[in-house]
């Protein structure tokens, strides 16, 4: 029986992450899950599909959670970001790139704007390619309602849907000249690596200091960008390591005892960084390690306030 649930456990928690944005959370809604699939198996209930039960469990309870979180998102402070994760190491490329557009940051930002049915249904459906007559199964609903509710959720999210057709290598080779322009303060540098319209986005969740709102344009991003690594550049021992965030390139940022100060995700296409998000909330990093309490504060001054 553990076998089963270690095999069953890793799809489960891509469901539940990707409809909750939270690693925390989606921890908490596969391991409710796998209990409760334990539970029934050890009653003597004959389960015919394990994977269908379970993935039915994790997105009832994502539903429930999505809609206590939709709540508790009014009320918090500066821009939402999802937690992030570290990726890479899947050894099928294509099933990588496939998935790793579906993990983006960019991407998990634009399921906010689904209802928690729509967007269970929209993942089920367009990342998960569960069939409707399964999806139907899984949610509750007729066949009908959920083709609905998928056409709905593609409304909502196909024209700001993120590109990414650049190849890793690619993206890569973007990355390490982002990262050397930041930590040199070559501001042309960095400016011909930033698409006219590129937005950055802060999410401090008013625990540590970031914007309240995106900035956008090449110019006004790059000096923001610099002016802030000028801040954290005085934190003792600090360092870069380059890392895959959701699937994309992206960075933490460490103090002197290798405890995290940030995570840093970028979003590329057309040969150019498009977007880039960096969520600085230790509660949304504690996942990851140790985490830093060397960056300013909210009410402490500082660059990314501007």
């Amino acid at each position: 029986m553990a076998e089963l649930l270690d095999e069953l456990r890793p799809r489960a928690f891509a469901i539940a992450y990707r409809m909750l944005g939270s690693v925390s959370e989606a921890e908490d809604v596969v391991q409710e899950a796998l209990l409760r699939l334990h539970g029934v198996v050890e009653a003597g209930e004959e389960i015919e599909v394990p994977e269908a039960y379970l993935a039915t469990v994790v997105t009832r309870l994502g539903i429930d959670r999505l809609r206590s979180a939709q709540v508790r998102r009014e009320t918090y402070v500066g821009e939402w970001l999802p937690e992030p994760v570290v990726t890479g190491g899947l050894d099928d490329p294509a099933a990588h790139a496939e998935m790793s557009d579906s993990l983006s940051l960019a991407f998990l930002v634009l399921l906010e704007r689904l209802s928690p049915e729509q967007r269970a249904v929209f993942l089920l459906r367009e990342v998960f390619d569960y069939g409707y007559d399964a999806i139907a199964e899984i949610v509750g609903k007729s066949e009908a309602a959920c083709r609905q509710l998928v056409v709905r959720a593609r409304r909502h999210i196909e024209q700001d849907r993120p590109r990414f057709e650049a190849s890793r290598q690619e993206h890569n080779e973007l990355a390490r000249r982002f990262m050397t322009a930041t930590q040199t303060g070559d501001l042309d540098g960095l400016e011909a690596l930033l698409a006219h319209d590129v937005a950055v986005h802060g999410d401090g969740g008013g625990k540590a200091r970031a914007r309240a709102h995106p900035l956008f344009g090449r110019r006004r991003v790059a000096r923001s960008l610099l002016s802030y690594m000028r801040v954290v550049r005085g934190i003792e021992g600090f360092s870069i390591r380059p890392v895959e965030v959701n699937g994309h390139p992206g960075a933490l940022g460490l103090d002197g005892q290798q405890r995290v100060l940030y995570v840093l995700s970028l979003d590329i296409a057309d040969g150019q960084i498009q977007g880039i998000r960096s969520i600085v909330n230790p509660d949304k990093l504690r996942h990851l390690g140790p985490v830093s309490d060397l960056l300013p504060t909210p009410l402490s001054p500082g660059p990314s306030s501007e």
